[in-house]
Parts: structure tokens; sequence; C-alpha cells
């Protein structure tokens, strides 16, 4: 029962996801925004609202235990990037494997590409770093916890910024399918994708609910602690959108929209939600939390390094999905 409970809130979690998606595209469209902008902002923050929705719920309204409330919120906050930037970029270019081959050229946008892992890489050592400030510091980690906020802030700019030259480089939003309301008659206008929006968020916010109280149930069931089955399981439903999108994407070509959509979701969780972890949390350098920490930093500086060599090939990226059946060896040997 437990396990079907588990089943029902990720299909629940699938088709908001699905909803909230379909409708920004159709929002960067209408904004006339680049495709750089659509995928690391809109989307990413948007796909990334179930692993969002998850930790902060648990901490905020979640059991009535605090142990496994605080062990859900680390185990989803550290456990989504990890999962990103391993097995979601391998299975993106496992995807494409049989079409371009294995030494096939994957090719994003370089600079929003860069972008977003510069600001990944040195948010995410912050939040790493800061695993080692005691607990009785507090206005230490709040410091930090700020910090964590304004990388993002500033990353949003300057990726907003960009966006009009991208435009006119040909790199402009177009939606590949009718909005979903549009096809029960509703008109594609402003007031409808905002609907649309919301009523995904909706969607998304009861499926995370639901989640929550069967990650704890099947724990106990497993005897599994509360923080591993988070660092696990948690990202594996919840980030199933952002893979399935991803994949989409650069199946039909669309290389920036793809990437964009997991990188920029990197930097939305690598900053803001370890700001709320930092400042909410023990935050304490368990060990399978350091340890997915640094394969999460290997793995984003590996293709760091690839897109600085210049290039990305198909086979460069079963590196990131071997980084995290390492985690998994190490973790649960």
């Amino acid at each position: 029962m437990v396990f079907l409970e588990l089943l029902l809130m990720l299909l629940v979690i699938l088709v908001a996801a699905e909803v909230f998606t379909n409708a920004l595209e159709h929002l960067g469209e209408k904004l006339g925004i680049s495709e750089g902008v659509t995928g690391s902002l809109f989307a990413a923050v948007g796909t990334a609202l179930p692993e969002t929705s998850v930790p902060l719920l648990a901490l905020l309204a979640g059991t009535q235990n605090a142990a496994t409330n605080e062990e859900i919120g680390v185990g989803a906050i550290l456990g989504a990037p990890l999962m990103l930037a391993t097995l979601s970029i391998c299975l993106m270019a496992v995807s494409v494997w049989k079409r371009r081959g294995t030494h096939g050229h994957l090719r994003p946008e370089r600079t929003g590409l860069t972008r977003d892992l510069n600001f990944f890489i040195v948010a995410f050592s912050f939040a790493a770093i800061a695993m080692f400030v005691p607990h009785s510091l507090i206005e230490v980690r709040y410091a930090f916890g700020f910090c964590m906020v304004m990388i993002y802030f500033v990353y949003v700019m300057m990726t907003l910024r960009a966006s009009k030259v991208l435009v006119k480089d040909g790199h402009a939003t177009e939606a590949d399918s009718v909005m979903f309301l549009c096809k029960v008659g509703l008109p594609n206008n402003m007031v409808v994708i905002v609907a649309q929006l919301a009523l995904g968020l909706v969607l998304l916010v009861a499926g995370a609910k639901g989640f929550i109280h069967g990650v704890e149930e099947a724990s106990q069931l497993l005897g599994i602690s509360a923080l591993l089955l988070s660092l696990l399981i948690i990202p594996v439903a919840t980030e199933l959108p952002e893979k399935v999108n991803s994949i989409l994407w650069i199946r039909r070509g669309k290389d920036t929209l793809a990437f964009g959509n997991i990188t920029g979701a990197m930097v939305f969780q690598g900053t803001l939600l370890p700001a709320i972890g930092i400042m909410l949390t023990p935050w304490q350098p368990r060990k399978e939390v350091l340890l997915g920490i640094v394969l999460t930093l290997v793995a984003a500086i590996w293709l760091r390094y690839l897109v600085q060599k210049g290039g990305l090939r198909v086979w460069h990226l079963l590196v990131n999905g071997a980084l995290y059946i390492s985690y998994l060896l190490l973790v649960l040997a």
C-alpha cells in the first residue's frame, strides 16, 4: 500500500510538471525571450518545483517527527543536484546515442551553459563548506545562507541580460505543441497561460505532500534511514520531469533547452535550497551527504571542463552516469 501511494504521488507529480512546462514554453514564446532564459530559468525552476516543495513541506509542515523532517529535507535538497549532474545528464545523452553515435556532438549554446556551471560550482562549494560551520555560530550560518540567495539573484540578472543578444542570434523560444488548456477551446493569452501555470503548481504541491508521508512509511518498512532514502528515492521520482523534457528537447535537436533545463535547475537547487537547509537544519557532514556533494561537484567540474575544451560528445556524459552508479555502490554497500 505504501509503494502504491508513492507511485500515485509520482504520477501526480509527472502530470503536474508536464502541465507546468507546457505553459512555460508558451510563456517564453509570448515574452520573446531566448531558449537560454526559458530553459535555465523558467523551465528549470518550474520542473524543479517538485524537489523544491518536498524539502520545504518536510521542514515546515511535514510529519510530527522533527528529526525525520530534517532528514527528508536535507536528503531532498542535496539529492536533487546529485541526480541532475549525474544520472539526468547521462540519460539525456543515452537518448540520442543511437541517432548521433558514441562520438556524436552535443551543441548547446555555450555561454549560457558555462554561466550555469560556473554559478553552480561556486554555490555548491559554499554549501559544502557551510557543513563544517558549528551550529552554535548561527550568525555565520545565516551569512552563508544570505550569500547563496544573492548568488542566485546575480545569476538571474546575468541570464536575463544575455537574452536579447541570444534572440537576435536565432535562439528565441518556440513552443512545439498546443497549450493544454487551449485544446478545450480557451484562447492562447497570458491569462490562460498563468491559469495553467497555477494549475500545475497546485498539483505539484499536492503530489509532494503525499510523497513525504510515503517516504517516511517506506523508510520504516525497509529499515533504511529517511536521509538515505530521500537522497536516492525523492530525486529519482521528482527529477523524472526534467529528464523527460530534456530527452524530448534533445531528440528534437533543441540542445540548448535540453541542457538549460538541467543546469538551470542545478543552479536553482544549488543556491536557494541549500540556503534553507543551512539555516533550518543541522546541516552536518554525514558520510552519505559528503560523498554526494563531492561526486556532484566532480560531475559539474567535468562538464565545465568539456565545455571549455571546446566540444561535448555523447560518450563524455556517460562518465556522469558512472559517477551516480559509484555513489549507489558506495552508500548501499
